[in-house]
């Protein structure tokens, strides 16, 4: 890289970070979209550029910042999560929405509105103040907590993975474990076949008896070879992962692991509003509809806040669907409301 190269790269950099405030500008917002990530920030896009005030409020604390690369997403597909939200924030910054690096610790609805018009939601923040805003887009994301084997964390998102759609096709044709963490995990253990066929399969925590007979069948049929015993942890030489151990010592060597981390939905704001939950194998989630709409009027979710198989390109669709959809309500909103007045 030149000199010129790296002094454009910085300003570019310096002109992105930028665009995150420290505090809000002001006190009340059309919109409040809380987190920043694909489905926060693409609701956020289609608002600004509908002319709404719209704030974002992210924590910076992303699900999948482990990953070097992203995929699956047309365009963006090997791109690095981090520069894809950088671009993002950069996009919405054009439109004049404003993104706020900080926590939202509470929310409730309370007075102030305008007459004739519902209740703000009132946004409380970690760093101190209130925010408030007519209509609110709860995209706070999951949470993955990986099973408790150490050596884990340290190599999630290199060569300890949890989405072959993700990452199948990097580690394709290697040796593959795949960590049970559950009899759900049979399902993760045939999906991967898809991207090598040497696959062992380790029992981990879970006995042979509750694999069904469907279960053993596929999993033979699919070439998977099944190992008992509770798994210690993965080995590592040179940076790389190059096995898995058993609690008994046997060390089955192996280039990447899968596994299944519990899915820890970030879903509290929407529940302490009043919206219909629903729990489900994965965490507890908004009831909402096919725009993201939940239960309690002018409340939204997007993203892995409504559930918990959404990916990049998935969340930024629905992120859209929902901003499209929130920006016409206001508008039939205010208009019905002139119409009321003018009654008057």
């Amino acid at each position: 890289m030149t000199e010129k190269q790296a002094e454009s790269r910085t300003e570019k950099q310096s002109e992105k970070r930028s665009e995150i405030q420290a505090e809000p500008r002001a006190e009340r917002y059309e919109v409040v979209v809380i987190g920043g990530g694909a489905a926060g920030l693409s609701a956020a896009l289609v608002l600004g550029r509908a002319r709404r005030r719209t704030l974002v409020i992210d924590a910076g604390e992303p699900r999948n910042a482990p990953a070097a690369h992203m995929h699956g997403y047309l365009t963006r597909d090997g791109m690095p999560p981090a520069e894809f939200l950088a671009t993002g924030r950069e996009e919405i910054a054009r439109y004049g929405v404003e993104l706020v690096r900080d926590r939202a610790v509470d929310v409730a609805r309370g007075p102030g509105a305008p007459a004739g018009r519902d209740e703000d939601f009132v946004v409380a923040l970690a760093g101190g103040g209130t925010v408030r805003a007519r209509q609110l887009v709860v995209a706070t994301g999951l949470k993955d907590e990986l099973p408790p084997l150490p050596g884990l964390a340290e190599r999630f998102g290199k060569d300890v993975l949890h989405c072959p759609y993700c990452h199948g096709w990097e580690v394709r044709d290697q040796a593959f474990g795949v960590l049970a963490t559950s009899p759900l995990s049979v399902h993760q253990a045939l999906m991967v076949t898809q991207w090598s066929k040497d696959v062992t399969f380790f029992l981990h925590t879970v006995a042979e008896e509750e694999l069904t007979d469907d279960d053993l069948r596929r999993l033979a049929a699919a070439g998977v070879r099944v190992v008992p015993g509770e798994v210690a942890g993965p080995t590592v030489e040179d940076g790389r992962l190059t096995g898995v151990r058993l609690a008994d010592g046997t060390v089955h060597e192996r280039e990447v692991l899968f596994v299944a981390p519990r899915a820890v939905p970030q879903t509290d704001l929407v529940a302490r509003l009043g919206a219909e939950m629903s729990e489900t194998p994965f965490g507890s989630y908004p009831v909402v509809d096919g725009l993201g709409r939940t239960t309690v009027p002018g409340l939204w979710a997007a993203g892995n806040a409504s559930g918990f198989a959404e990916q990049v390109v998935n969340a930024a669709g629905r992120g859209y669907r929902a901003g499209a959809t929130i920006n016409g309500e206001l508008l039939m909103a205010d208009l019905d409301a002139a119409v009321a007045a003018v009654r008057v």
